[in-house]
């Protein structure tokens, strides 16, 4: 295109200019409600927000799939900034893999557990935590419909022992300080028979993700 055929971004349609403005974060449902209070914290308005099923937290080879079809929907309808707000999530690789066939950033990070607790906080506590089962604000909230009902215990309470005979501790790693949430932690701690350890980790490394995007 000529120089002199170029369109001023002023004269572009208004829904137009505005995709064209935005950055596209399709996100893990899992952490909506903590990207919207980083955005509303940090003024980032010019975030536009898509999330995926938080259940596929529990199938991650659903996620790269829904992940393809979001970008190719974003793209159609003008996105030209589009963020993943992933960790790997259990995909193995593959949304690094889309990720650099897509041309598209993602948090950095194995999973919401460690970019919640900061990425190099989680890593140099791994050894201690090597027989921790994770919780987040959202878990403590779902752990009956993320946790219990998915892995059949409350059909077959005998599978208890076989998932988390292993584990020592339940860390609940909270973004929020609630203390309903607490409570909530601690029951899913003693309803599978492990020690209970509180850590506020606040939003960690999705604040500086989200405002970097």
């Amino acid at each position: 295109m000529d120089e002199d055929q170029i369109v001023p971004e002023s004269d572009f349609p208004d829904k137009e200019r505005s995709t064209r403005e935005k950055v596209h974060v399709i996100a893990c449902g899992a952490i909506a409600r903590e990207i919207l209070a980083v955005c509303r914290q940090h003024g980032l308005a010019h975030i536009d927000l898509n999330c995926l099923p938080a259940i596929w937290h529990a199938y991650p080879q659903k996620i790269v799939p829904g992940l393809r079809q979001a970008v190719a929907e974003a793209r159609h309808s003008g996105f030209e900034k589009i963020f993943f707000a992933y960790a790997d999530c259990g995909t193995g690789g593959d949304i690094d893999r889309l990720c650099e066939e897509e041309g598209i950033a993602r948090i950095e990070g194995p999973h919401c557990y460690s970019f919640f607790a900061g990425n190099a906080a989680f890593a140099e506590k791994a050894d201690d935590d090597l027989l921790a089962f994770f919780l987040t604000d959202f878990l403590a909230r779902q752990f009956r419909a993320f946790v219990i009902e998915p892995l059949g215990l409350d059909r077959h309470p005998e599978l208890k022992d076989m998932y988390f005979g292993n584990y020592r501790k339940l860390v609940y790693l909270s973004q929020e300080e609630d203390a309903e949430l607490q409570e909530k932690a601690r029951a899913a701690a003693d309803y599978l028979g492990l020690e209970y350890e509180y850590r506020f980790t606040g939003y960690g490394d999705l604040t500086s993700a989200l405002r970097s995007a």
